[in-house]
């Protein structure tokens, strides 16, 4: 990781230079050009930078240099360490050392692997990279880096409850574990839901009563962030519950969840712009 690069970045939206990418179950990323995208042929390389927040400045780069293959495509390896801090990465092309970053447009994107990846025990940290499409139409990398990570498995809702199933990853459940939701800019508002632990520790359900979520009915608007304190006592912090070990990086709009009247509120589970889980009470 660097910071501060001294690459200028390219304004021409019209480019349709296209990058392939196959991704691998470990975490490995491959990328693919063709042969046309170096004007240089000796020094292109691949740019990923991690988008800053609004206002703020970039800081933060990581370059990959850009090989022949058999065919005469440039590859480069986005390797699995080290680990890319939690974000999303925008890819750039640099032909040449002194050339401006051009983004790339997205072409063949495979991601079979990525797409039972629930199925496999990770450790910890917990590093998941997903190659995506952004808004505007080029190729970036949705990454997390997290601690642990509690992975929802499951989803069911009636017209009264939530059912959610889900499987740590990076930790266990320790007696005492305890699912928190909490209410978002509440001044530490929680409710707390016992878990029910499965044989090997890492799998639990909970249930969430959309009653005690409601409340009196005297404020709406309300948003609920579910967590799992996983070690009680242990000063560890809890879990952010949510569904990052699959193919789809942003789950808020590909995902809607059935509403329900309860108390005269209007309440439903989403995802959000991170891929956690929340229940929303309007």
């Amino acid at each position: 990781m660097n910071t501060k690069p001294d690459t200028k970045p390219d304004t021409t939206r019209g480019t349709h230079l296209r990058v392939d990418c196959t991704a691998d179950a470990d975490g490995r990323i491959v990328f693919a050009l063709p042969p046309t995208a170096a004007a240089d042929p000796g020094s292109p390389q691949l740019l990923l930078r991690l988008r800053p927040k609004k206002g703020q400045p970039e800081r933060t780069v990581h370059l990959l240099d850009l090989e022949p293959a058999h065919d005469g495509r440039l590859l480069a390896a986005l390797e699995r360490q080290p680990a890319l801090a939690e974000g999303r990465w925008d890819v750039y092309l640099l032909s040449a050392p002194d050339a401006p970053r051009q983004r790339l447009r997205p072409g063949l994107r495979d991601l079979r692997a990525l797409v039972d990846g629930h199925t496999r025990d990770r450790p910890s940290p917990v590093a998941v990279r997903v190659p995506y499409v952004t808004k505007d139409g080029y190729l970036a990398v949705r990454a997390w880096l997290r601690t642990a990570h509690a992975e929802v498995e499951g989803l069911g809702v009636t017209d009264r409850s939530m059912t959610v199933r889900a499987r740590l990853h990076g930790t266990s459940l320790a007696e005492g574990a305890a699912v928190r939701l909490r209410l978002r800019g509440g001044e530490g508002t929680v409710r707390i839901v016992e878990p029910r632990g499965e044989g090997d520790g890492r799998a639990f359900s909970f249930v969430v009563d959309y009653a005690d979520l409601v409340g009196d009915g005297g404020t709406r608007d309300r948003v609920w962030d579910l967590s799992v304190q996983a070690s009680p006592g242990g000063g560890a912090a809890p879990i952010r519950i949510g569904r990052l070990l699959d193919d789809v990086a942003d789950r808020k709009e590909v995902f809607v969840y059935p509403t329900a009247v309860v108390g005269g509120g209007v309440v439903r589970p989403y995802f959000t712009v991170d891929n956690d889980l929340s229940v929303e009470v309007k």
